[in-house]
């Protein structure tokens, strides 16, 4: 007999795991609860994880992904939905998010219960992507919103505040486009190939049909292909005809005609030597030299492409607020750090009894050579015949240093997530810079929700495919590494500031991270990144593979990694990055991070290799 749990979080998971295989009617589902985003596969669900508080937000959230999970694994068919699925990325998203919403409100007029499990769901994303505060329709995708209006126009029910912001941003635009086909919604509901068809009109009203493909309910014309075959045959007999003419035409004319061709031959040539210029000029015996081929934008993937880097920045925290504001909010979060003001004086203080241990100087004694050791002359006053004694400084171990802090500034590290990473950056950066090891401090982010004016400018060009990363970057300086740190202090308050956090495309940041510390002089470089997640824009997602930011930054990792110039590590909050990096630990609690920061830091600067690997290795483990 198995001893029971001790986790009062258990029987709650239990509990929801069975509603949630009963619900699906699939009795052989496996349910699963992990730090890692939630997801569906052929054989199961994963859940967000609940901590053993079990708070209300965990427990809702958990119950509004199981719903949604199951309402989907029981009135969806993979196979419907491929037949009427778009070609085109952005139809298809469109086209994704209405059959989702289509699922849920099904689920919701046979399980009325559902509906309010799944609102928790939806107001969580939307809160966590800063729905709430866009004010523009250009700023949410267009697939987000189609869901929400879908979802709203199906259940009737209100939609939680931050989603209904973003419906009724693109209300106007998608009434007045797709009104008249959204109007025959409840007709259509239960059955989900005729709902597809309806959600493949909607789309082509939206403007999207081109990226539609060809209609599974079109008939085969054999037609067509007869008239294929009469249209291969018509030039042969229009070039018979032609032939005959030509042959029938008499000599002079014929030699005229290769004059007239002649001549417009030269004239031809003519222009394109004027359009070239002086490029056609060149010495007897050298041909034209091909321009070289542009460089990669990353040196980790030479296929990673970006569409546009001309609204990209990388600007100091000072410039991003008045100095006024920034004081003003790093009052505010000095007021969060006072609780915890106890704890991590504690963390700083060990972190630095660690550093200056190894700093302090050491002698070798009994020498040959060196100072003389004067505490050892009365043994020669005793004993005349002994030799002098003498000794030497050793040469210390630690090395000359620099850490960089690398902060995810993205949406969904707002609130409790950021004060706490700033605090910790706070704390390390003072103790650090007491040990005069040299700290600098990075965050990144995007300059706008949903592609800012990378986008626009894609829009503006006519969509073109694959177009790479279609956000605009924000890299921000909170402090460089030269900065003494009472100069920048306000700097970390930035953090705090409504608005600043957007989305993460980790593996740029981890790449100019990298650059910047391999341009500093120390002997030593060690590059700290803090996340709680993989890397998220549903801009560059939407038009990109689905895994094209993750790939990147698994490569930026590989080459940091494999070059060994930079000592890497990781700390994720509430998302297992032990999957992208070697040298990581995972946090479910913020209140965590000081401590992990703290010992991960002490464990690099031990001294002997054996307790180094030790340290380290115990908690990447744990």
């Amino acid at each position: 007999m198995s001893k029971p749990s001790d986790n009062p979080a258990d029987p709650f998971k239990k509990a929801l795991a069975d509603a949630t295989r009963t619900m699906a009617d699939d009795p052989d589902m496996t349910v699963t609860y992990s730090v890692d985003p939630a997801g569906m596969s052929k054989e199961g669900v994963r859940l967000p994880q609940v901590s053993r508080r079990m708070t209300r937000d965990e427990v809702l959230l958990a119950r509004g992904t199981a719903d949604a999970f199951a309402l989907r694994r029981r009135f969806h068919d993979d196979a419907v939905a491929a037949r009427y699925a778009p070609t085109g990325a952005l139809a298809r998203d469109i086209y994704d998010a209405m059959e989702a919403a289509r699922c849920e409100a099904v689920g919701a007029r046979d399980m009325p219960g559902t509906a309010g499990n799944i609102d928790a769901k939806i107001a969580h994303e939307a809160d966590r992507k800063g729905y709430g505060q866009v004010t523009q329709a250009s700023e949410v995708p267009l697939p987000v919103a189609a869901g929400y209006l879908v979802r709203q126009m199906a259940t009737g029910r209100p939609l939680p505040k931050a989603a209904a912001n973003v419906a009724d941003l693109w209300r106007g635009f998608v009434e007045e486009q797709a009104g008249d086909t959204l109007s025959n919604l409840d007709h259509v509901l239960a059955d989900q190939a005729a709902f597809a068809r309806l959600a493949r009109k909607v789309i082509a009203d939206l403007g999207y049909g081109d990226q539609l493909g060809d209609d599974p309910d079109a008939p085969e014309d054999d037609a067509g292909d007869d008239q294929a075959e009469e249209d291969e045959n018509a030039p042969d007999s229009a070039g018979e005809e032609q032939e005959g003419e030509e042959a029938d035409a008499t000599p002079e004319r014929s030699q005229e005609d290769q004059q007239d061709q002649s001549q417009a031959q030269v004239t031809m040539e003519d222009s394109a030597d004027m359009e070239q210029g002086e490029e056609t000029e060149l010495p007897d015996g050298e041909s034209p030299l091909e321009p070289p081929p542009p460089a990669p934008y990353s040196d980790a993937d030479p296929n990673y492409t970006v569409y546009a880097t001309d609204f990209d920045e990388e600007i100091k925290a000072e410039d991003l607020a008045e100095p006024a504001e920034l004081e003003r909010l790093r009052a505010y979060l000095d007021q969060q750090l006072e609780p915890l003001k106890g704890a991590v004086s504690r963390l700083a203080n060990k972190l630095q009894r660690r550093l200056q241990a190894q700093q302090n100087r050491s002698w070798d004694f009994d020498l040959e050579e060196g100072v003389l050791d004067a505490g050892r002359l009365a043994r020669v006053v005793a004993n005349p015949t002994t030799p002098l004694s003498f000794k030497q400084e050793k040469d210390t171990e630690f090395r000359d240093t620099c850490v960089t802090l690398l902060l995810d500034n993205s949406g969904s590290m707002r609130g409790r997530p950021i004060s706490i990473a700033a605090i910790s950056a706070d704390v390390l950066a003072r103790t650090l810079e007491r040990c005069s090891v040299k700290v600098e401090i990075l965050g990144f982010t995007t300059r706008a929700w949903k592609g800012g004016q990378s986008r626009e400018r894609w829009l503006a060009q006519g969509r073109p495919q694959i177009p790479g990363r279609l956000n605009d970057l924000r890299h921000i300086i909170y402090k460089s590494a030269d900065a003494p740190w009472r100069r920048v202090r306000p700097n970390l308050g930035l953090m705090m500031k409504e608005g600043l956090l957007k989305e993460n495309i980790d593996g740029e940041a981890l790449e100019w991270a990298h650059r910047r510390m391999m341009a500093r002089p120390e002997a030593r470089k060690i590059l700290m990144v803090i996340s709680d997640g993989a890397p998220v824009d549903d801009s560059t997602l939407s038009v990109n593979p689905a895994n094209y930011l993750e790939k990147h930054l698994r490569d930026v990792i590989a080459m940091v990694e494999r070059r060994r110039a930079v000592e890497l590590i990781a700390i994720g909050i509430g998302h297992d990055v032990t999957r992208y990096y070697q040298r990581a630990v995972t946090i479910t609690d913020v209140e965590q991070l000081a401590g992990a920061m703290t010992e991960q830091l002490a464990g690099l600067f031990e001294v002997d290799p054996k307790k180094r690997a030790r340290a380290l290795g115990l908690r990447r483990a744990g």
